[in-house]
């Protein structure tokens, strides 16, 4: 009769390594996969500039066909090629916006670290302020008072989207403050100016750059918002929130497809930034997944 096999406590620790190995390469194809596809959009919205303006009334309203994937609008356009430039319309605007309030998030994070305690009730106030506004009504009132266009669309979303990544910021800049190398530097002198540049700053760019990849499909969605009721990008542009609104007068003729398919694919990308997001929080922080 063979003796038992006993489990050590070196078992469990040595059959997570392939299992983690595995999940990162998973994580890493996953994000590669995404992120090309994203590209591709961007690229081949350039690319079609000009046919997506180029009109052809004998082609107007028509059917998605083999000619013609998403159909034609009200002026014969190809509704693919205006879905794939207001999709490049809306990475760009999304991109400029969700950098701009991630900046303002990191910097206020370091105030509220680094500026003792009246910073941080200063940091405190302000995102406990622009958390109880109404984030649809401030947007719109911003871009309003800046007068619309897209200009107006990028400083209204990068002004409001920055409080919840301020607070894990925050958060972990506060985690960083108590480690030993930290402690070192302030008993060697150090300004808190210095601490905050040398020590808190590199902590909190992983951070940083999955917050705001995060909140990229935040701000295409809401500048597609804008858009739609007029407060957005220019209207001779086709970004997505023009074409949305632009098929509302055509919608009871039964030509479903100028709402449908440019909604639809604005939904997909949406949904591919966010992957994106989850995948590099997952490589930033494994301790996220649930494992």
């Amino acid at each position: 009769m063979s003796a038992p096999v006993l489990s050590t406590p070196g078992a469990p620790a040595a059959s997570r390594g392939p299992r983690w190995r595995d999940r990162r390469t998973r994580t890493l194809t996953s994000l590669v996969v995404a992120g090309l596809l994203v590209l591709a959009v961007a690229v081949v919205g350039t690319l079609v500039t000009g046919p997506a303006g180029a009109t052809d009334l004998a082609e107007r309203h028509r059917a998605p066909s083999l000619d013609h994937l998403f159909g034609t609008d009200a002026y014969g356009r190809d509704l693919l090629w205006r879905t794939l430039v207001g999709l490049r319309l809306s990475l760009v605007v999304g991109t400029v916006a969700a950098v701009m309030s991630g900046a303002i998030a990191l910097v206020l994070a370091l105030v509220a670290v680094a500026g003792g305690r009246v910073g941080a009730a200063v940091v405190d106030w302000l995102v406990d302020l622009f958390l109880a506004l109404p984030h649809l009504v401030l947007l719109i009132l911003l871009a309003f008072a800046l007068g619309g266009g897209t200009q107006a669309v990028v400083l209204a979303v990068g002004l409001t989207h920055w409080p919840r990544l301020t607070r894990v910021l925050v958060a972990k800049a506060r985690e960083t403050t108590g480690a030993d190398y930290v402690q070192i530097s302030r008993a060697l002198g150090r300004s808190r100016l210095h601490v905050a540049r040398h020590h808190l700053a590199p902590h909190l760019l992983p951070h940083f750059s999955v917050g705001v990849v995060l909140m990229f499909p935040h701000a295409i969605l809401h500048e597609a918002a804008l858009s739609f009721l007029g407060l957005g990008i220019d209207p001779g542009q086709p970004a997505i929130g023009i074409l949305l609104s632009d098929s509302m007068r055509s919608l009871s003729a039964g030509h479903w497809w100028l709402a449908a398919l440019p909604g639809l694919a604005l939904l997909v990308v949406v949904k591919l930034v966010d992957r994106i997001g989850d995948d590099l929080r997952l490589l930033v922080d494994p301790r996220s997944a649930h494992l």
